[in-house]
């Protein structure tokens, strides 16, 4: 049953999350706004639409949108959900929760430089430099709950985080902090991306995609929430508690808590405009400076 309702939640819940932001930024700006069911009307819209396919591209773009939507789907079944537990664990799955994250990226990038285009390629390389801050910052951010739990599994090593001693509160404010900037930088929110912006000199994430159309960016769309979801529910097990004793209540409290997380991504895209393209690394190393300090107090 709880595996059950961990499958559910991951596979209904994350376009609700990019609804919610939607709303928030639309009430920060004094308008209705869209329904929060928008993006599930979308993802229909899409999927019942026929592909346009280059003649210039090979299997590779057409394979780069189910491959990274299967990664992140398989990256969301080792992650427990608040006491939900994993539908996948064994020792040592963090290490390929990173990679499949990762993997997932590497088969968009591949996917827009199969196109040729010079946008396309000037947004996979920005995306995979920006990676190679956030990628160090998820992985020291798990070494600090590996080191607090004493085990080296997702579905154990996250669990017991709501008792956790008080000796390991500022490591977990630290780790914290930085997996926010992580997941903003990672879903291609503002500050450092506009996932409604329609400038190709400014975009990351969003202009490697241009080519897409129909079923692939329907996948592509999905797998973008889905990512918002999975880093969301990680960082919310790192930074606050879950009480619920049954299946049904877990699952309620996290949905709640995610949403919650949605309201303040969209409050953090409506106060604050978009950093500067030479600006962004400074911002992700802070997020790799709290992640590794909060490591250091650990192994001090």
């Amino acid at each position: 049953m709880n595996h059950l309702l961990h499958v559910l939640l991951l596979l209904i819940l994350p376009p609700m999350l990019l609804g919610v932001i939607n709303r928030t930024k639309a009430w920060f700006a004094g308008r209705t706004g869209p329904p929060l069911l928008q993006p599930y009307f979308d993802l229909l819209r899409l999927l019942r639409k026929d592909m346009v396919l280059s003649t210039t591209t090979t299997w590779i773009f057409r394979a780069g949108p189910a491959a990274a939507l299967a990664a992140t789907l398989l990256a969301g079944l080792l992650l427990p959900l608040g006491p939900l537990p994993a539908v996948i664990s064994f020792q040592g799955d963090l290490v390929l929760f990173a990679y499949l994250l990762g993997l997932a990226r590497f088969a968009t990038t591949a996917a827009a430089l199969d196109t040729g285009s010079a946008f396309e390629g000037m947004g996979a390389s920005r995306e995979l430099t920006f990676a190679c801050l956030t990628e160090p910052a998820i992985f020291l951010a798990l070494l600090v709950l590996a080191r607090l739990s004493g085990s080296l599994a997702l579905g154990t090593m996250l669990l017991p985080l709501a008792s956790v001693s008080s000796a390991g509160a500022a490591p977990l404010a630290m780790i914290s902090i930085g997996l926010f900037v992580v997941l903003l930088a990672e879903c291609s929110r503002i500050p450092v991306d506009d996932p409604t912006t329609h400038l190709e000199l400014t975009m990351i994430h969003e202009v490697m995609v241009l080519d897409h159309s129909g079923p692939l960016l329907g996948a592509i769309h999905y797998g973008a929430a889905l990512r918002l979801f999975v880093l969301g529910s990680l960082l919310l097990q790192a930074g606050l508690p879950f009480h619920a004793d049954s299946g049904w209540l877990d699952g309620l409290w996290l949905a709640l808590e995610l949403l919650g997380l949605a309201v303040l991504i969209g409050v953090v895209e409506s106060v604050m405009a978009r950093l500067r393209m030479r600006q962004v690394p400074y911002f992700l190393m802070g997020a790799l400076l709290f992640c590794g300090f909060g490591f250091l107090l650990l192994v001090r």
